[in-house]
């Protein structure tokens, strides 16, 4: 189980978090959060020197059934 020390708060404009919110109500994503850790962690693997280890098979069945409720599968 991890712990609340393996996580930092980031401030973003609360327009910008309502706006996500309502984009992501029908996206598959449970928060904000998922959604912003998402991104960054796309973000960052698409453009980062040190490579990451593969996704588990957990985070790839995430994925298929995020992609499927968002009818690309």
């Amino acid at each position: 189980m991890k712990t609340e020390k393996n996580k930092v708060t980031i401030k973003i404009p609360r327009s910008l978090y309502e706006n996500l919110g309502k984009i992501i109500a029908s996206g598959g994503f449970n928060s904000v959060t998922e959604f912003i850790v998402y991104v960054l962690r796309d973000l960052i693997s698409s453009r980062s020197v040190k490579k990451e280890p593969s996704l588990s098979q957990e985070e790839i069945d995430l994925i298929k059934k995020r992609l499927k409720s968002l009818g690309y599968l």
